[in-house]
């Protein structure tokens, strides 16, 4: 299983002062030291945390690959297909959210009409392409209808059952429906990634799920960076995926 480590959150801290540090660029290097096989970027359109510069400061950098999230807007596919990053993933977008709220809405002619324009110019420049989707048989099967090369589940749900749940079955519902989505999308020929809320205590659940392929964890891994630094971070996160995957 691969990991991209999202280091957003690196550039919230420092938006938050709008200095130079912590900087984005050498926190992807040391995480691709403690082991990440790819580094996930989300430039907003309100650019609120990572930068245009950042991004071609780590397109220039980074070893492994950049996944460039995206907003599926015409003007920000544009900068995915002029970077030409490893992989584009389309994610839904609200300016008064925290933080991303659940898949791309696919459902109905309209929505897919403007995921299928902003998918057009990153297909025509080569550049693999993702959807974020929620884990549910009919955005999947919207998403391979829209040609897209991948999907990544949200795992906002389960992540938030296994926090607060009360039962047992309160989390295990969601993690089956994340287990029953990525069987769909494998069956439909789709490589699967998964991603939003996933933690050192609930990733091992999600991890055990054969079908998918890449995870994308950020705050988490971020936030134990702050404690213990964001190399050993990132490989001890890579040594709990790598224990599930053995068993």
């Amino acid at each position: 299983m691969r990991l991209h480590i999202n280091i957003d959150h690196v550039a919230t801290v420092r938006q938050a002062r709008r200095t130079d540090e912590p900087d984005p660029v050498r926190a992807a290097v040391l995480a691709e030291l403690g082991g990440a096989d790819g580094i996930t970027v989300h430039l907003r359109e309100d650019r609120r945390h990572i930068q245009d510069r950042d991004v071609r400061l780590l397109m220039a950098t980074v070893r492994t690959g950049i996944n460039l999230e995206l907003a599926a807007l015409g003007e920000m596919a544009a900068i995915g297909a002029e970077l030409k990053p490893m992989a584009v993933t389309l994610v839904p977008e609200r300016r008064e959210e925290i933080t991303t709220e659940g898949g791309l809405a696919l459902a109905g002619r309209e929505n897919r009409e403007r995921v299928s324009a902003a998918l057009s110019p990153l297909r025509d420049a080569g550049v693999r392409t993702s959807l974020f989707i929620d884990p549910d048989a009919a955005d999947i099967d919207a998403a391979a209808g829209l040609g897209a090369d991948a999907v990544e589940l949200h795992t906002g749900a389960f992540a938030r059952k296994w926090k607060g749940a009360h039962a047992a079955r309160d989390w295990q519902d969601e993690f089956v429906r994340l287990q029953r989505a990525a069987a769909h999308a494998r069956g439909l020929g789709i490589a699967v990634h998964a991603g939003h809320g996933l933690t050192y205590e609930n990733v091992r659940s999600v991890a055990a799920i054969e079908d998918i392929e890449e995870l994308n964890i950020g705050h988490s891994i971020v936030s134990r960076a702050v404690l213990v630094g964001m190399e050993r971070a990132v490989a001890e996160m890579k040594a709990l995926l790598a224990s599930t995957r053995t068993r």
